[in-house]
C-alpha cells in the first residue's frame, strides 16, 4: 500500500500506483521539492536544469483543474501531469530562449509510455526528432540528447497500461555537463557487503558520537536534518546541508569517535544530494586532516569504502556535488578498532526459515456474526484517502461466518459522508514484530473499484514518525478489475507511491484470485524480504540491492499488520454500474511465525 496519512490508529493514504499519488503532507512535499532528483538520475555538477518553472502545455489533462502540465516541471516529485486515457498525447515545455540541451530526465508514474519521441523546436512550429523509442520501461529515465531548442516536446504514442493514459511526476531538461545513467534494479554483479557491528575485531565506532558539519538543514522541509542524524544508526533520518548558503562546495561532516581509533572501513548511505568528488579524512585534533580515501566519480546511493587511517575524528569532505543541491547522508558509519564506541541496540536474530514458532494468529473461528477480536485488532473507522469512496465503519462491516472466516463486506450505503461502507483494521498497539514469516489466506472480491490489501506499517508511525519514513511493506494488493494480478511493494523516503520498489505477478496457471482462497506471505529478515503466493516465491527485495540501487533500507524495526477492503480510489478507479454490492473479502487466517 502506500502514501499514508493517519486519521486513526494505523490508517493511511495508500498505494497510488499506477494512476494516482496524492500530494503528501506539507513537510514531505517540501522535502520532495527540495530534492526533486530523489529517484531520478542525478545531474553532473556542470549540468543545469533549464525547464523548471517554465511554461508547459499538453494535449489534455486527466481531470479538469488537476494534474496540470506545469505540475510536471514544478520541481516537486509529489505532483504530476496526467493525460486523458487515450493513446496519442503530447506534453511540451517552453524554455524561454533557444538553449543547448544535453539530457532529458523523466520520472514516470506507473502509467508510462512504451513508445514515444522527443522533439526540439526553436520556433514552436517546426520540430526535429532528438530521441525515439518503442521499448520504454518507465521508472526513472535519463536520456542523452544533443541539440538546440526553445521548445522541448514529448510525443506519446503507445501506453504501457491500455486502460489509462500517460503520467509523469517530473520532466526535466538539462543543459551542459556529462550524462549519468539510472542505477539498475537488479543486484550488482559484484556484491557490496554491509559490514557487521563487529567482525574480526572491527566495530561500529561512530554510533551516537558527537558530530559537526559545515551547515545543517533544520526547517519545515527537513526537521531536523542535523549532523547527529547521520550517526544514529537510523537509516530513515539524515543530515543535510542548509539550503540557505549551504548548497556550495566544499561541504563537510565529521564525527568525534571519543578517542584515537584505527579506521578500517567507512560506509556512506547518500541521499540524492550526494558527493561526486569527496574525501574521507582523519584527524587527531579536528584541525589538521589527512586524506585516506578520495574519489571524483561518486555516484550516490551506498558507498562502502575500505580505507585505513588513524585518528579521533573522521570527516567526509565534499568538493563537488552530484547535482544542483547540497550534501546529505542518511548514514555515515565508521568501523575499526579503538575509539570509545557505544554499542547500538541489538537487533533480533534472523529467523531460520521455514520459521515454526507461532507468535501471532487469528483463525477467525468464532460463531457466525461474531465481531472482530479487539484484543488482537484495532478497528480503524474513518474515510479512505487517495480518492477512495468508502467510509470504514466501526466494525459493522466485518464478522465471522461460522465457517472459519472473517468476512469484510463492502456495501452501497451512506455513512460518514460517503456512498459506500467497508472495513479496515490493524494490530497497532496490540501486536508488533520484527522479522519472521507473516502470512494470510484470503479470497478477494471481483468488481470494478475494489481494492483489497494485506500490508504492514512501521510501528513508529503510531508514535509520530511520518510516512514514508516509518516504512511500509505491502504484502498483497489486488484490484477488483483485474483479479489475475497481485502486487507486493516497499515504500521508503527515496522510493514510494508510484515509485515504490516492488513487483506484480500472477498465480500459478494464471488463476483468478477471486475464485478461491490464496495464501500471501512474506519472509523477512535483516537481509531482505521474500514474497510468496501459494508458497511460490514471486519477488525478493534484497536489502543490499535496494541500498545500492534505490536508497536506504528502513525495515529493520518493529511493524504491525493491516487488513482493509477499499472501494474506489485513484488506482482502481471509481465503482461503476457493473460493481456488485454487497461484495466480500474473506480472510481464513492471519499468522506470524518466528
Amino acid at each position: 500500500m502506500t502514501s499514508p496519512v493517519l486519521d486513526g490508529p494505523g490508517t493511511r493514504r495508500r498505494r497510488p500506483s499506477p494512476t494516482r499519488f496524492l500530494a503528501l503532507t506539507a513537510g514531505l512535499a517540501g522535502l520532495l521539492a527540495t530534492f526533486l532528483i530523489a529517484a531520478s538520475p542525478s545531474a553532473s555538477a556542470a549540468e543545469v536544469v533549464v525547464s523548471q518553472g517554465k511554461p508547459a502545455t499538453a494535449s489534455s489533462t486527466e481531470v479538469a483543474g488537476a494534474y496540470l502540465p506545469t505540475e510536471a516541471n514544478d520541481g516537486n516529485n509529489g505532483t504530476r501531469w496526467a493525460s486523458t486515457w487515450s493513446a496519442t498525447q503530447w506534453w511540451q515545455v517552453d524554455l524561454g530562449a533557444t538553449t543547448a540541451v544535453s539530457r532529458i530526465a523523466i520520472n514516470w508514474e506507473a502509467a508510462y509510455a512504451k513508445a514515444f519521441t522527443i522533439q526540439f523546436s526553436t520556433n514552436g512550429s517546426s520540430y526535429t526528432q532528438a530521441y525515439s523509442t518503442t521499448t520504454g520501461t518507465g521508472g526513472q529515465q535519463s536520456i542523452a540528447v544533443s541539440g538546440n531548442a526553445r521548445y522541448v516536446r514529448i510525443n506519446l504514442t503507445t501506453r504501457a497500461l491500455s486502460a489509462y493514459g500517460y503520467s509523469f511526476w517530473e520532466f526535466q531538461v538539462f543543459s551542459g555537463g556529462a550524462t549519468t545513467t539510472t542505477p539498475p534494479t537488479t543486484p550488482p554483479t559484484t556484491p557490496v557487503t554491509t559490514p557487521p557491528t563487529s567482525s574480526g575485531g572491527a566495530k561500529l565506532l561512530s554510533y551516537h558520537k558527537p558530530a559537526r558539519a559545515s551547515s545543517e538543514q533544520n526547517d519545515a522541509n527537513c526537521n531536523p536534518c542535523t549532523a547527529d542524524k547521520a550517526f544514529d544508526n537510523d537509516p530513515a533520518s539524515r543530515w543535510a546541508t542548509n539550503p540557505t548558503g549551504g548548497w556550495v562546495d566544499p561541504g563537510w561532516i565529521y564525527v568525534d569517535l571519543g578517542a584515537t581509533a584505527q579506521v578500517t572501513q567507512v560506509v556512506l548511505q547518500w541521499d540524492p544530494a550526494y558527493g561526486k568528488a569527496y574525501q574521507i579524512q582523519v584527524s587527531g585534533d579536528a584541525a589538521n586532516w589527512s586524506t585516506i580515501y578520495s574519489t571524483t566519480t561518486g555516484d550516490g546511493l551506498k558507498d562502502v569504502i575500505n580505507a585505513t587511517g588513524s585518528g579521533r575524528y573522521v570527516r567526509m569532505y565534499g568538493t563537488a556535488r552530484g547535482g544542483p543541491y547540497g550534501y546529505s547522508l542518511w548514514e555515515f558509519s565508521v568501523y575499526g578498532t579503538g575509539g570509545n564506541p557505544t554499542a547500538p541496540p541489538a537487533k533480533p536474530a534472523d529467523p531460520t526459515f521455514p520459521a515454526t514458532r507461532l507468535v501471532f494468529a487469528d483463525e477467525f473461528n468464532g460463531a457466525a456474526g461474531t465481531r472482530v477480536d479487539q484484543s488482537k485488532w484495532t478497528l480503524d473507522p474513518g474515510t479512505g484517502q487517495n480518492g477512495e469512496q468508502e467510509y470504514y465503519t466501526n466494525g459493522d462491516n466485518a464478522a465471522m461466518d461460522g465457517q472459519g472466516h472473517l468476512v469484510m463486506t463492502a456495501r452501497k450505503e451512506t455513512a460518514g459522508g460517503r456512498d459506500y461502507t467497508s472495513h479496515r483494521m490493524n494490530t497497532g498497539g496490540k501486536f508488533t514484530f520484527q522479522y519472521g514469516r507473516v502470512e494470510a489466506r484470503i479470497k478477494v472480491p471481483k468488481g470494478q473499484g475494489f481494492w483489497p490489501a494485506f500490508w504492514m506499517m512501521g510501528a513508529d508511525f503510531l508514535t509520530g514518525r511520518p510516512w514514508p519514513y516509518n516504512g511500509e511493506v505491502d504484502i498483497m494488493e489486488v484490484l477488483g478489475k483485474d483479479t489475475f494480478t497481485s502486487y507486493s511493494t516497499l515504500h521508503a523516503p527515496m522510493y514510494n507511491g508510484g515509485g515504490g520498489y516492488g513487483s506484480s505477478y500472477k498465480a500459478a496457471g494464471n488463476a483468478d484470485l477471486s475464485s478461491d482462497f490464496h495464501t500471501w506471505a512474506a519472509e523477512w529478515d535483516s537481509k531482505g524480504i521474500r514474497y510468496f503466493l501459494d508458497n511460490t516465491q514471486v519477488f525478493y527485495a534484497s536489502k543490499e540491492t535496494v541500498e545500492n540501487t534505490r536508497g536506504a533500507w528502513i525495515y529493520d524495526h518493529p511493524f504491525y499488520l493491516i487488513l482493509n477492503l477499499a472501494v474506489g480510489g485513484d488506482w482502481p478507479g471509481p465503482v461503476d454500474a457493473s460493481t456488485p454490492f454487497p461484495s466480500q473479502m474473506l480472510v481464513d487466517y492471519v499468522r506470524v511465525y518466528q
